[in-house]
């Protein structure tokens, strides 16, 4: 039996648990057999054991019983989402694939783009590109900065543009819970952005409420995709919220709602599978990147940069604009996209068998 080692982010964001999902589509479609996923925290920060990342304990362990390693997805190079120990590292003896990983810098007072103080040093991210056999950058920002440090690696997007090609897992949600709209939030003070941006947000969003009731969407839900988003969800009289740790529910409620508002990436991307009209308010370049990756940065509404709520306005307007760049898109970027996605899988796959 194959045993591949997954190191993961495991925190509190159900969208990592949507990245996941996508990961071991390509990777289920790559072996073409059972296999063993062995998956692994990323960091220990979330846990109360330490057996997490690229650690001593994690790499010997793959060394005995494993035959692969995938690190990813998700935005590992910050946010110290991934530990890295560089002498563990070297000693890994198996094929390595770095999935789908982002690095992302965030807006200063200034309104310019600078790194975040959590960053991955750009030592350990070269250490860890130069050791991989495969190496999947999730966009366009992240595959240029690796680039410059003169490693190669492959522009991948994300496995999440093609989750509506994995069967689909029905929940069964309350007729209440079929929304005319969801907003998926986060709480302000955990988005890196000025604090006078963190304190317009709430009031920004009560605007956008009565917009979406002004368009005829009567039913309209806060969605949380961490439980830290609760207490900011709850101070909205005006609305309920939702919130599951189960990520099949999660994409039920996504499933479930004739038009998805966000501030986060892992609800846009997926309800552009499932065609579900989504409009997308990004804060840091890590979205910003990502939807320029994907060919709908004209879509895309910068929260710090553009009049929000006029920007929504016309989008909600124009929502038929957004299935026109679909079907564009569909023909043109996203089947490369998805045609990298499974063949660096399958190159993977590959060197593991090889050296069984």
């Amino acid at each position: 039996m194959i045993n591949l080692y997954s190191i993961r982010p495991k925190g509190f964001n159900i969208g990592n648990d949507v990245i996941y999902l996508g990961l071991n589509h390509f990777i289920r479609n790559a072996f073409k057999e059972n296999f063993n996923v062995i998956s692994l925290p990323a960091t220990s920060k979330y846990e109360s054991h330490k057996k997490a990342g690229v650690s001593s304990q994690t790499v010997y362990e793959v060394n005995q019983f494993g035959h692969g390693l995938l690190i990813g997805g998700g935005n590992l190079y910050e946010n110290g989402e991934l530990e890295v120990n560089p002498i563990a590292l070297k000693a890994l003896e198996k094929p390595m694939m770095i999935f789908s990983v982002s690095r992302g810098k965030i807006y200063n007072k200034a309104l310019e783009l600078v790194d975040r103080t959590d960053v991955m040093s750009d030592d350990k991210i070269a250490l860890l590109n130069q050791r991989a056999d495969f190496s999947l950058s999730r966009d366009k920002a992240t595959h240029e900065h690796i680039h410059q440090l003169g490693c190669d690696n492959i522009l991948g997007g994300c496995p999440t543009l093609f989750i509506d090609e994995i069967p689909q897992h029905l929940v069964p949600i309350m007729e209440s819970d079929r929304t005319d709209a969801l907003i998926s939030v986060r709480t302000p003070t955990l988005m890196s952005i000025p604090v006078v941006y963190q304190y317009e947000l709430r009031e920004q969003i009560l605007t956008m409420i009565a917009l979406l009731r002004e368009k005829g969407y009567a039913n309209i839900k806060l969605l949380c995709h961490d439980h830290r988003d609760i207490p900011f969800a709850a101070s909205f009289s005006e609305v309920d919220y939702l919130y599951t740790e189960d990520v099949y529910t999660y994409l039920t409620y996504l499933r479930n709602t004739r038009l998805n508002l966000t501030f986060r990436l892992h609800s846009f991307i997926p309800c552009l599978a499932y065609n579900v009209p989504t409009i997308k308010i990004s804060y840091d370049q890590r979205a910003i990147s990502m939807l320029d990756t994907i060919g709908l940065d004209d879509w895309n509404i910068n929260l710090l940069k553009d009049d929000v709520v006029t920007e929504v306005k016309q989008r909600i307007d124009h929502l038929e604009e957004l299935e026109e760049k679909k079907i564009a898109l569909k023909k043109s970027i996203w089947p490369e996209l998805r045609e990298t996605l499974q063949s660096y899988s399958d190159k993977f796959a590959k060197q593991v068998k090889e050296q069984l």
